[in-house]
């Protein structure tokens, strides 16, 4: 159950997108996606909002404010309904192809005629694209892998989106009378970075009230199918929600069960098998008389097993049963243990609020410290020059108050294709920080993007790897280096992989923070904020890195300020 700003921003992007596909004005097209940015990053609720407060987000000017509101009284904009109808359904589709965009897609249709998916593949087994000017067999290959990573994500929605729809469900079920317990489980609970489907529990003597409910809220589009003990229902925007009722004895035993993943719980069945018992949903029994022994909790079912509570996050058979037998389990980092967040943006570049104001907003979260990133010169759609990132840290050098929260000045530099980076070692070293990152040239071979990372991981002013494998959920997939070969690099030289918190990246993914923690790299849990709505996206990036079993000495932004300019001056030394 999105915010309006979601579903609104969502529109306008497609707005843009439509326009860039028809050959319109490309500064009309931009002013839209700016708009999108605004209004997703805006702090307050759009359906609160008259024309006057539409206003005040950037990018949304009158023509756009009046679309705003034709959408909410109307449900849709008439404009954007015009621009649907001058471009095929297919062709739409071909667009959401990771790497494919507007224009590709407008060429194939004009000059192949393919207008689908399925069609595209066709071309490309045919060899239809080697005619192409811009589709050689690199790019065609690349199209493929596209159509594949678009096709594995087919009906799974960020963690960000589900998240909501669950808290508004638990919310809603938790004020029935008779519901004794409510909470989401499966893989939202575990914090996967993406999510089929939600799985709601709760424990009531009587099911009735709380199915029925279930079936009468807002969200609910479609009830697909409902019982005593389960009830199953898409929401208006497709998302399925699945509702089991226990009784209040069996709470543990049933979220223990339905948190999962099924790996973990069949280890956990394996270990109960060995001591003569047996583990459901219902409680764990006595095998040979199946007298029921404990279900209220989870600690008491993991407990009666000789285990520690294990958090969901590690549920997924990688060795956290053993782990947990033998006393090893990690202390997870957690939100709470986070000093400060140091990958930022204001609208100097590509962010949507003022220093001041994502200063003010980062004081309210309680920080010891906070960095302002902006993006570097060679990315030129962002026109940073030198003179004003200088002027920045100047304006943030006034903004600082003694005793408060300490301002960091960094910057967001680009990786170019062998390495290098925007400034020069001089520039750099005004900084207090720098974060690097790969903005372009994905499709290098493995061998040169190794090379790469490898390169900036060496430069001594390089304090932070952002978003290391550049994917976005859904849509990009992401580069694929020599893995080991940089954590390695990254180990050696003091430089921190970030964990980007942003739900369509959630970057490095678990399973890569898993092998680099094991090659002794440290990281940066960073929310990559757009706006000041963004910063609260790091409980995000906390259970990304919960996943990769970080604890808090793993990240570098748990550290006291001390420590972390240690860090960051040890590198230095060897400019």
């Amino acid at each position: 159950m999105a915010r309006s700003n979601e579903v609104v921003a969502s529109l306008l992007q497609e707005y843009a997108d439509l326009i860039s596909i028809t050959g319109g004005d490309a500064f009309r097209a931009r002013t839209y996606e700016k708009a999108a940015r605004g209004v997703a990053g805006h702090g307050a609720d759009l359906s609160t909002l008259d024309a006057e407060g539409l206003a005040q987000i950037p990018g949304v000017g009158r023509s756009i404010a009046d679309k705003i509101i034709e959408h909410r009284a109307d449900g849709r904009i008439a404009a954007l309904e015009e621009l649907r109808a001058k471009v095929p359904a297919g062709v739409r589709e071909l667009m959401d192809i990771p790497g494919l965009g507007p224009a590709k897609a407008m060429t194939l249709y004009h000059e192949l005629g393919v207008a689908s998916v399925d069609e595209l593949l066709h071309a490309i087994d045919a060899g239809r694209l080697s005619g192409l000017r811009g589709f050689g067999a690199r790019t065609a290959e690349n199209i493929r892998h596209g159509i594949d990573v678009l096709r594995q994500g087919g009906g799974r929605v960020l963690i960000s989106t589900a998240l909501e729809t669950a808290e508004a469900v638990v919310a809603a079920l938790k004020q029935v009378p008779g519901c004794v317990d409510c909470a989401y489980a499966g893989s939202l609970r575990r914090h996967r970075d993406s999510i089929g489907d939600v799985d709601v529990l709760a424990a009531a003597a009587d099911s009735a009230p709380l199915m029925a409910a279930f079936r009468e809220l807002p969200l609910v589009g479609e009830v697909i199918a409902s019982g005593p003990t389960k009830t199953s229902i898409r929401t208006t925007t497709g998302l399925q929600v699945d509702l089991r009722v226990v009784p209040a004895e069996s709470w543990g035993a049933a979220l223990q069960y339905f948190t999962g993943s099924k790996a973990h719980n069949i280890r956990v069945r394996e270990l109960a098998v060995r001591q003569g018992l047996k583990l459901s949903e219902y409680g764990l029994f006595r095998a040979e008389d199946d007298e029921l022994i404990v279900s209220r909790t989870e600690e008491e079912v993991y407990q009666r097993l000789g285990l520690p509570w294990i958090p969901p996050t590690l549920r997924e058979d990688r060795g956290e049963v053993a782990a947990a037998r033998d006393g090893t389990l990690p202390e997870l980092v957690t939100e709470a243990d986070l000093k400060g967040d140091l990958h930022t943006h204001t609208d100097l570049t590509d962010g949507v609020a003022t220093l001041a104001q994502m200063i003010a907003a980062a004081r309210e979260r309680g920080y010891r410290y906070y960095a302002v990133t902006d993006h570097a010169k060679n990315m030129a759609m962002q026109r940073m020059t030198d003179a004003k990132m200088l002027a920045q840290r100047r304006r943030l050098r006034e903004l600082a108050e003694p005793g408060r929260m300490a301002l960091l000045h960094g910057t967001e530099l680009n990786i170019d294709p062998v390495g290098a980076v925007d400034w020069d070692a001089d520039f750099l070293a005004g900084f207090d920080l720098c974060v690097a990152s790969v903005h372009s040239h994905f499709t290098q071979t493995p061998a040169e993007l190794t090379a790469r990372f490898v390169a900036a991981c060496e430069n001594p002013y390089v304090n932070i790897i952002g978003h290391p494998t550049t994917r976005q959920i859904g849509g990009r997939p992401g580069v694929e280096p020599d893995w080991d070969a940089v954590f390695d690099a990254a180990a050696a030289t003091g430089t921190a992989l970030e964990v980007n918190s942003f739900p369509d990246r959630l970057d490095l993914p678990d399973e890569l923070i898993w092998r680099a923690r094991g090659r002794g790299a440290k990281f940066a849990i960073d929310s990559d904020a757009h706006s000041t709505v963004h910063l609260a996206n790091l409980r995000f990036g906390v259970g990304i890195a919960q996943r990769g079993w970080l604890t808090p000495a793993d990240v570098i932004n748990t550290w006291p300020l001390t420590r972390l300019r240690k860090f960051i001056a040890d590198k230095r030394r060897h400019a």
